[in-house]
């Protein structure tokens, strides 16, 4: 329920911060958000003319000098963690970062591939959707 809601309401609720949700084409194992490509381990069933969307938990982000790049807004420090309000692809993203996380001055981030969920019209697209 918590790692891969079946549903986008869910991912949001459950969760401090909740899911982050961004708008993503799939092609395949391949998906897209904004100029930016990530394999999948399958391939999302959707359809053409479904809302398709990339879902992952803010603890599943990575913050570092490698991957894609962010644009931080706002660090909030709560103690055993920080939660990094940033902007990627557009779209704003929660990062949950450890207490002592390094966030350089140029941040990127990575996904943690078992951390992406599709959604096709706010239902997850499979596996075990």
């Amino acid at each position: 329920l918590f790692e891969r809601p079946s549903h986008t309401f869910v991912g949001y609720f459950i969760g401090s911060p909740g899911m982050n949700f961004m708008p993503a084409k799939v092609e395949g194992r391949t998906v897209r958000v904004g100029e930016h490509a990530l394999t999948l381990d399958y391939a999302p069933k959707t359809s053409a003319a479904a809302k398709v969307e990339l879902g992952i938990r803010p603890e599943f982000i990575r913050v570092g000098r490698e991957g894609m790049p962010v644009t931080v807004s706002k660090v909030e420090d709560i103690g055993r963690q920080k939660i990094v309000r940033a902007q990627f692809a557009g779209q704003p993203i929660a990062i949950v970062v450890p207490e002592d996380g390094d966030i350089p001055a140029d941040p990127r981030v990575t996904f943690e591939p078992s951390g992406i969920s599709i959604y096709a019209d706010s239902w997850r697209a499979g596996p075990e959707a």
